[in-house]
């Protein structure tokens, strides 16, 4: 597979990994190791640095190996997003997953928004990686105002269903120059290798893990997918055919003619 390179940083797992819904700090640290990630989403309220009273999300994570990509969940339109990540830009974070979603059913991201947005964090410098359906025109316009990568979702946050978008998909990463991360929707490890085999670069997953009876081992889960799927493509899959191929030399029968 081809190198991961997002904001000019190299990556040598395919795994990223939300922060929300874990039980403890200890919890999500031990699961991050699990994982291997490294990068890790996380909205802005989340960091609360020398602030006793809160659990600082940062203690869990290292630094000098994981990324900090903040998101600005919660958003309804580009002006409550822009203003987040300006908060970010501001405390240090440079690094944007811009998630704007007006409707709390379905948490589906708007489109119109969310490209203003990502011309916006464009213009301030900052590495935008915005959460769009997978739409693959939207997925170009994105590309042409400045996202570091495109974060199209498999099937709604949150609702562990798998990638429900497979065709879409798939024309993304074809048409697509940046990386293609399939976020939201993704329940299960097998989920995540499906999507490395559909080419996509990344997967990220939150509730899969941090709702899982034991997130760690999940956490690992995951991290053997991907690597698995990563391994099966570099080792070039022999196509798919409509009829049966006998795996045995047709002439081994010959003894009963």
């Amino acid at each position: 597979m081809k190198e991961l390179v997002i904001g000019g940083r190299k990556f040598t797992n395919r795994f990223f990994l939300g922060t929300g819904k874990f039980a403890s700090s200890e919890e999500l640290k031990a699961a991050l190791e699990a994982s291997g990630t490294e990068l890790v989403t996380t909205a802005l309220t989340r960091i609360h640095e020398g602030d006793a009273a809160h659990d600082d999300i940062l203690k869990a994570i290292d630094r000098s190996k994981t990324e900090i990509l903040l998101n600005t969940s919660g958003a309804r339109n580009a002006e409550e997003a822009v203003r987040i990540a300006k908060l970010g830009k501001a405390a240090g974070y440079n690094w944007v997953k811009l998630e704007i979603h007006p409707d709390a059913r379905y948490l589906l991201p708007d489109p119109v928004e969310t490209l203003k947005a990502v011309e916006a964090c464009a213009r301030l410098g900052m590495v935008v990686l915005p959460y769009i359906n997978a739409d693959p025109v939207l997925a170009r316009h994105c590309e042409d105002a400045g996202a570091a990568a495109v974060m199209p979702l498999g099937s709604p946050i949150g609702s562990n269903r798998g990638i429900r978008t497979r065709d879409m998909i798939e024309i993304i990463v074809e048409q697509c120059h940046v990386p293609v991360v399939v976020d939201a929707g993704i329940g299960l490890p097998s989920h995540a290798a499906e999507a490395i085999e559909l080419g996509a670069d990344a997967v990220l997953a939150n509730t899969a893990v941090a709702a899982a009876g034991n997130p760690v081992k999940m956490a690992e889960a995951f991290r053997l997918a991907i690597r698995a799927a990563e391994l099966a493509l570099e080792a070039h899959p022999p196509a798919a055919t409509r009829t049966a191929n006998a795996t045995s030399p047709m002439y081994t029968f010959d003894i009963f003619k």
